[in-house]
C-alpha cells in the first residue's frame, strides 16, 4: 500500500475537507470505538472473521461464550469442526468461518508461537484476514495505524463526502483516504465514519437535514438544495 503519492489541487481540498470534518465528528461521538467486544488480539482476528456479511450485534452475543470455550489457538485448532460450525451457526457462513477460524489458528501455532502478529504482510497470509481484517487488529488490538479500515459505512460516507472517487472498491478507496486522513486518525476515522453512518448519514434516508457535516459534504450540499 505505501507508495509515493502524487499531490495534485484536488488532494488537497479533500485534505482540507477531512481537517473541517473530523473535529465535528469527534464532538459528536467522543466515545467512538471498535463495536467488536474483545480483551486480546486473538480474540478481535476470530470476532472481526465472525462479522463477515454479520452485524457486529449479533457477533458479540456469539463470542461472549465462544471466548470462555476457545480461550488460545490451540482450543479452536483441536475442536471438531461440526461443533465449532455449530458454536458460530448464527453469524452465517458458519462452515466457511469456521474453516478459517481453525486454518488461522493452526499458522498461529505453527508460524507465529501461538501469537496473533503485528505487521499487515503477516496478517493478510493468515486464512480468513485480508486487509480490512488486518487493519481492525492492528490498529485496535495493538495500536498501530497501517490503514484506514473500509466497510460498506466508510465507502459509503466517504462517497458522500466527496473523499474518493471509487465507489466500492475497498482498496482503492483506502488508497485515496491514506494521503488524505493524517495517519495517526487513520483508526479513529473508521470509528467515526461507521459511527456518523449508523447514527445520520444511513444508507437508504441520511438526515441531511439535521446533519453537522452538510457544509462540507457535496452530497448534503446538493440534497439541501434539491429540497
Amino acid at each position: 500500500m505505501a507508495k509515493s503519492v502524487k499531490i495534485s489541487k484536488t488532494m488537497i481540498t479533500r485534505r482540507e475537507r477531512v481537517a473541517r470534518v473530523l473535529p465535528t465528528l469527534k464532538k459528536l461521538y467522543p466515545h467512538a470505538k471498535c463495536s467488536l467486544d474483545f480483551s486480546s488480539p486473538l480474540e478481535l482476528i476470530v470476532a472481526t472473521i465472525l462479522s463477515a456479511q454479520c452485524t457486529d450485534e449479533r457477533v458479540n452475543i456469539v463470542t461472549k461464550s465462544l471466548f470462555k470455550k476457545y480461550p488460545t489457538p490451540r482450543h479452536y485448532a483441536d475442536a471438531k469442526p461440526e461443533t465449532l460450525e455449530e458454536d458460530i451457526r448464527s453469524t452465517g457462513f458458519y462452515r466457511n468461518k469456521a474453516k478459517s477460524i481453525q486454518a488461522m489458528a493452526r499458522a498461529l501455532i505453527d508460524e507465529h508461537q501461538g501469537h496473533v502478529p503485528q505487521t499487515m504482510d503477516q496478517l493478510v497470509k493468515l486464512a480468513g484476514v485480508g486487509r480490512k481484517t488486518a487493519n481492525v487488529v492492528l490498529g485496535n488490538a495493538f495500536g498501530i495505524n497501517a490503514g484506514v479500515t473500509v466497510d460498506t459505512h466508510v465507502t459509503r460516507l466517504s462517497n458522500r463526502l466527496g473523499l474518493t472517487k471509487h465507489p466500492s472498491d475497498a482498496v482503492k478507496i483506502e488508497e485515496d483516504l491514506i494521503p488524505i486522513v493524517p495517519q495517526e486518525e487513520w483508526t479513529m476515522f473508521s470509528h467515526l465514519l461507521i459511527h456518523h453512518g449508523r447514527a445520520v448519514c444511513k444508507a437508504r434516508s441520511p438526515d441531511c437535514p439535521n446533519c453537522q457535516l452538510r457544509e462540507d459534504c457535496p452530497t448534503g450540499k446538493k440534497s439541501m438544495a434539491n429540497a
